[in-house]
């Protein structure tokens, strides 16, 4: 009964929410106002901080405001970042007003987007898990097949642009989100930093902001979430599955390992015993900038390799799970084990000896893949990406 009850009134006040929102786009468009959001008003990072600060910087006539959610403000206000509270009556007001909405996930599913909006949807990775009508088997809690690859459809009616950071993602996304409209296939503009930062002072003073030795080389490890892992509808669980005990005895003069979970995952980390050898920035904005400043990515089937091929730095796969992910959980686009640049592996033991392997021959017995891999994949990412999606929407919309 209080289920049912719960349920009527998260109803009504969707209902209500919904009708408010129609009501207010009827106020005077704001042709200036741009309203930015990252993984649902949860970070600030991505396309759109990318796309925001080229904005800031090179075109001030615009006026940029973030979506967020009231727990993430402290880093809004330090850095005196414009920012309404997801949800509020401003929120309402200057979401249904804005010319342009920016984002790189799905708005609430009850957002009616006004005639005078122009929905510019950043996404946020080159897919190698499945995505939407591509996926055989929805095994996310409280949803089915239909239901999903449904609500996701409508959704991506709503999008004018979709940026896109190769062909091979192009294709995709075509498919697998139904989207009919203009793709924009320049980069992403996330990436532009791996092209305009990538120096030995940035880099310092990223390990400065952090606190992290200078002395000791720097694993990140940033894995993806399982969709058939999970608490309660929204909130995912994740383990390690790798011995920290064995990786701290092996590797701990040398290295130092951050962890970079999925902004999905709900736990909690106890990491108790690993200080000076494990860092959790799983809430650290900026992953980019975690890229950056490593020396090594360890992840399995999160998009994030995608992006740090950009660096030709070492990339090892930690797939302990691989046949049930790549066949019952999700599925994924390509043979990892035969396209991946870099070794796949899966067990702690087989990740040492592919971490030694680097350290004695470098990038050598993956050079040609990874030279494939990064044509076909990274060959728009040169740093320009985001001034080339200000230049095509924002300045093109203008005119």
């Amino acid at each position: 009964m209080k289920k049912l009850i719960t349920k009527i009134i998260k109803k009504v006040i969707r209902e209500c929410a919904k009708s408010m929102f129609i009501v207010l786009s009827w106020l005077p468009q704001n042709k200036h106002l741009i309203m930015f959001e990252s993984f649902s008003g949860k970070q600030y990072s991505c396309n759109p901080k990318a796309i925001y600060e080229y904005i800031v910087e090179h075109h001030p006539e615009y006026n940029g405001v973030w979506s967020i959610r009231k727990e993430h403000s402290s880093l809004f206000l330090q850095r005196k970042i414009p920012y309404v509270n997801r949800y509020s009556l401003k929120w309402f007001i200057s979401m249904a007003r804005a010319r342009y909405w920016v984002t790189n996930s799905r708005m609430p599913s009850w957002i009616t987007k006004p005639k005078h909006t122009v929905y510019v949807q950043t996404w946020h990775g080159t897919p190698l898990k499945k995505l939407v009508s591509d996926i055989k088997e929805v095994h996310m809690p409280g949803t089915t097949n239909e239901t999903y690859v449904e609500g996701f459809h409508q959704e991506s009616k709503n999008w004018d642009y979709l940026i896109s950071p190769n062909r091979y993602s192009s294709d995709i996304f075509k498919r697998a989100f139904n989207f009919h409209k203009e793709m924009i296939e320049v980069g992403y503009p996330r990436n532009d930093i791996f092209y305009t930062h990538n120096n030995s002072s940035y880099i310092t003073s990223v390990k400065e902001k952090l606190g992290l030795p200078k002395n000791k080389k720097i694993i990140l490890y940033a894995p993806t979430w399982r969709d058939n892992e999970f608490f309660r509808p929204g909130k995912y669980k994740f383990e390690l599955n790798m011995d920290l005990n064995l990786l701290k005895e092996k590797l701990g003069e040398e290295y130092i390992i951050l962890l970079r979970l999925h902004s999905f995952v709900a736990d909690n980390f106890d990491l108790s015993g690993y200080e000076g050898f494990v860092y959790n920035y799983s809430r650290f904005l900026d992953i980019n900038e975690l890229y950056l400043i490593s020396d090594l990515l360890i992840t399995d089937y999160s998009s994030v390799f995608f992006d740090f091929a950009n660096l030709k730095r070492p990339i090892i796969f930690y797939t302990y799970d691989l046949e049930s992910y790549s066949g019952k959980v999700r599925g994924l686009y390509f043979n990892l084990e035969e396209d991946a640049p870099g070794p796949v592996v899966k067990t702690t033991q087989e990740l040492l000896q592919a971490i030694s392997d680097y350290e004695n021959n470098g990038l050598e017995a993956y050079e040609e893949k990874y030279n494939r891999f990064y044509q076909k994949y990274c060959y728009l990412d040169n740093g320009f990406a985001s001034k080339r999606v200000v230049e095509k929407i924002f300045l093109g919309e203008a005119k």
